[in-house]
Formats: structure tokens, C-alpha cells, sequence
């Protein structure tokens, strides 16, 4: 029976003790990263040092729980981690979107088996990738990959796509059918017998995730291996909100990183000649146009950190009610958090594609070149905010603002 993880993975050389070291730490890294981020995109140079670097650090383990040696730091601060790193490299910043959100899926609904094999190994350096996304359904909630009872254990088989980070995973979390239809997501070692890693992603924007094809072929599954995510979804909670609140920042940390291009980009520049000014930065409609869009930049982080904050507010009470999410004040809270995140991501999808557009604005023609590569940073808002729309996201903010109706929990709200 193949073991739940290989045993070559990078070993992590640091343990983040604390909320204030992930933030240090991370600050540090994303100015590493961002030296390099414009050419690897250009040449779609997949990030392998890098990643290697955030298992280093320690960064990857920061949510691991207290009683497993974590930092188990604050929805806070993992949003603010994510959006220093994708202000650096945006592709950089999606590949753990999935490690995050699928160890809070284990710390949730884990079994104690499972967790105890998990755990260590993230605080060690492991990465864990998704394996969820299927073509052929009907929506993207569809799977067709099965889990199959034998007389040996389970046998896996499939095919996932835009698996983002699977080039670089130790762990596959693969969200799967049982033999009793529900859904459950297997934990399996990335290097499997019957695993396929293909890299073929193409898209014109996040080039560097690591967003290949996986295909399972017969994979061997320990019954200690698998977590009941139909469980996970049927009762109110904060996991949709947590996995989207690591998207919105990402595109907080997009728009951000757009916005700190305009300095070069306009220096760079020369004036219009109607403008009085001895530089382009003097133009008064640039600075006009410059104040607008800190502004619009502004008010995501500002978003993203009150959604933080309220899923904060949400798990609190929720751990402290004994009835585990069951009565009105926690639903009203964890409706709250999902609400406070559909408006974060929203709006930082909004600032995030208007920075990358309108960065050339403030550099004029030149800013065009293909050396350059400014465009990167609207073809990653572009690519990354089609994840899942924001006119649904905007339906049931209208749907509480017009009759308070709280919105359905799952994994994109």
C-alpha cells in the first residue's frame, strides 16, 4: 500500500513562531521574489527555487494548529501574507491558495489518523496542491472521479484539471466520489504509482502556477487517507469564506503590485506637451487618475482585512457555542464572513484589473514593449478573477441588502 507522502520532499529549515515573524518573514521573501517575477513570467520559467524558499521559510506551515507545533496564525494574517507575495509574483502567491485551503478542510474534518500524518510533515516543508476542478461535468461542482471499495482498500481513478501547484506538491488533496455518492477528498502522495503530472497549462495570465493536468490511474488509498468533504459542507461555517478570502487577496496583492509599477512606468515617461509640468509625474490628470486608483486599491486591502476580521469574529463564536453552529447568533455571524468576503473579492478583482489596464496610462507608448512585460499584471488579474464570477458574489449581497437573506455556504462564498 503506498505511503500518504514520499519521503524527499524539502525539509523546512524554519518554524514561524508567531503572526508578527509570518508577516517579517514574508515581507522579506516578496522582495526576493520580485526581482525575478517579470522575467519568469515572459519565458513561463516555473518558480522551483522559489517555491522551495516559501517551504524554507516556514510560511507554508503557518496555519498548522498550536497542538501540532503551528504558528496557527489569524485569517488576518495569512490574507496579508498572501498579498505581499502576490504583489511580488502573482503566480507565486496562487500555488499555496489550494495548501491553505485544504489544510483548513484537514483541521476541520480531519481524522485523528490522518492529521497526525499530515501535520508533521507540513511543519517539515511538505506542499500540498489541489486536485479538484473535472471538464466534462455539468458546473465545476460535478466529479466523475471515483473512490472505489476493493477487498484491498480503495482504488482512485480520474482526471483533474487546472491543478494549480501540482508541479511543485508532496501532497495531492483529490476531491472524489465514494461508493455512496458523497464527495471526500483523498490525501495522497503526489508521486504516486498511477499519478500523472502533465504540465500543460496555457493561459495567457498566472503562467507560472503550476495549474497542470493530473490523472489517476487505479491509486492505492488508505482508509486513514480520506476526509469526509460532504460532512464538511453540510453545516454552517467559515471554510468557503477562508478558501475566498486567500483569492482576495491575491488580487488585493495584484492591484497593489500594479500600483507600485506606475512609479518606473511614469518616471520612465515623458510629458504631454500641454502639461505645464517639467515631468509626466506632474501631470495633473496623471496625479488626478494616480489618487483615484490608490483610492480603489486601498479600499480592497481595507475590504480584505474587515472579511478577515469577520471570519475571525465567526470561528470565534463558533467554537465557543456549544451547539457548534447551529444557533441564529453563530449563523448570522457566519453569514456575516461570507458577506464581508464577497464584497473584498469583488472589489479587489475591480482594483486589480483596472491597475493592470491602466498602468499604461502613466507610461505612455514605451510602456507597450514586450520587455517591458507590464501587461502581466492585467493578464494575471484578468486570468485569476475568472475563478469563480463575481456577479454571484454581488447576487447575494443584493439578495441581503434587499431582504437580508443569508447566503448558502460552500466552497466559493
Amino acid at each position: 500500500m503506498t505511503e500518504l507522502l514520499s519521503t524527499d520532499q524539502e525539509s523546512g529549515d524554519a518554524r514561524i513562531v508567531d503572526d508578527a515573524e509570518a508577516i517579517t518573514v514574508a515581507r522579506s521573501l516578496a522582495s526576493a521574489f520580485a526581482a525575478g517575477a517579470g522575467d519568469r513570467d515572459a519565458v513561463r520559467v516555473h518558480p522551483h527555487d522559489e517555491v522551495a524558499a516559501l517551504s524554507a521559510s516556514g510560511l507554508l506551515a503557518i496555519t498548522v494548529p498550536a497542538a501540532f507545533g503551528g504558528a496557527d496564525v489569524t485569517p488576518t494574517t495569512l490574507a496579508r501574507v498572501v498579498a505581499l507575495l502576490a504583489a511580488a509574483d502573482p503566480s507565486l502567491a496562487q500555488i499555496p491558495q489550494s495548501h491553505f485551503t485544504f489544510l483548513e478542510a484537514l483541521r476541520r474534518n480531519g481524522s485523528a489518523a490522518l492529521s497526525g500524518r499530515v501535520w508533521p510533515r507540513i511543519l517539515d516543508g511538505a506542499r500540498l496542491a489541489n486536485a479538484q476542478t473535472e471538464r466534462a461535468g455539468k458546473t465545476v461542482t460535478d466529479d466523475a472521479t471515483t473512490l472505489r471499495t476493493t477487498p484491498g482498500g480503495f482504488l482512485l481513478s480520474g482526471v483533474k484539471y487546472y491543478c494549480t501547484g501540482a508541479l511543485h506538491a508532496d501532497i495531492l488533496a483529490v476531491r472524489a466520489v465514494d461508493v455512496t455518492g458523497r464527495k471526500v477528498v483523498a490525501y495522497v502522495a503526489a508521486d504516486a504509482p498511477g499519478i500523472t503530472i502533465v504540465d500543460d497549462w496555457d493561459g495567457f495570465g498566472q503562467r507560472t502556477t503550476g495549474s497542470g493536468t493530473v490523472g489517476f490511474d487505479r491509486v492505492a488509498v488508505r482508509e486513514d487517507q480520506v476526509l469526509d468533504f460532504t460532512a464538511l459542507l453540510e453545516k454552517p461555517g467559515t471554510y468557503g469564506a477562508r478558501a475566498q478570502l486567500i483569492h482576495a487577496a491575491i488580487d488585493v496583492g495584484i492591484a497593489r503590485g500594479a500600483l507600485d509599477a506606475i512609479v518606473p512606468a511614469v518616471n520612465a515617461a515623458r510629458p504631454w506637451f500641454e502639461s505645464v509640468g517639467p515631468t509626466a509625474a506632474d501631470d495633473p490628470y496623471l496625479i488626478a487618475q494616480a489618487g483615484d486608483l490608490e483610492l480603489a486599491v486601498r479600499s480592497a486591502e481595507s475590504l480584505l482585512l474587515t472579511a478577515a476580521q469577520r471570519i475571525e469574529d465567526a470561528d470565534r463564536e463558533a467554537t465557543a457555542d456549544p451547539t457548534s453552529g447551529t444557533s441564529s447568533s453563530v449563523r448570522d455571524r457566519i453569514a456575516e464572513a461570507s458577506l464581508a468576503t464577497a464584497a473584498a473579492k469583488v472589489a479587489a478583482g475591480r482594483a486589480a484589473r483596472r491597475a493592470g489596464s491602466e498602468l499604461f496610462d502613466f507610461g505612455g507608448t514605451r510602456s507597450a514593449s514586450e520587455r517591458a512585460n507590464l501587461s502581466r499584471f492585467w493578464r494575471d488579474a484578468r486570468t485569476h478573477t475568472l475563478h469563480d464570477p463575481e456577479r454571484w458574489k454581488l447576487h447575494h449581497l443584493g439578495r441581503w441588502a434587499l431582504g437580508r437573506h443569508q447566503p448558502p455556504t460552500h466552497t466559493s462564498l
